[in-house]
């Protein structure tokens, strides 16, 4: 499958904890992958969607909520100071529709805040954040959203 959300979506009774932080109807919540922060969430419509505004009304309707709670959840679980959205959809692999949910802690260095946040995306090896860690911070995160 060319759409790495999409495929993640037809596995979902077998995604680790990372994959599966929150889900209702519309949307899944889960761990970035290959980021070193750890903590960056991903919010993803459930149906393949390429454009915001291919989004149902329904779909809408949930989508601050989820950003509000989110964002609540990691500065519960993270002690972030505040949260960035964002939504791009560019990367080859990575067209569906997804809004980065990603915690600013409060001493983040100021060369990685604002939109210089993503040079922590794409980290590799021994960089990105263990599946162990990024298992441990789902479940904490799933306790506070529930």
């Amino acid at each position: 499958m060319d759409c790495y959300t999409c495929a993640q979506e037809a596995a979902l009774e077998d995604l680790p904890p990372r994959e599966r932080i929150g889900l209702d109807v519309h949307w899944r919540v889960a761990h970035a992958t290959g980021t070193a922060l750890p903590g960056w969430l991903v919010l993803v419509p459930r149906r393949h969607v390429t454009s915001i505004a291919e989004l149902t009304d329904a779909e809408a309707a949930g989508l601050g909520g989820w950003q509000v709670r989110l964002s609540r959840a990691l500065a519960g679980v993270t002690g972030c100071a505040k949260t960035y959205v964002a939504q791009f959809a560019e990367a080859e692999g990575y067209a569906h529709v997804h809004f980065h949910v990603v915690p600013r802690d409060p001493d983040l260095a100021e060369g990685l805040r604002g939109p210089r946040v993503f040079g922590l995306l794409g980290a590799a090896g021994g960089e990105a954040v263990d599946p162990r860690r990024m298992d441990a911070i789902a479940d904490a995160l799933r306790e506070r959203l529930a």
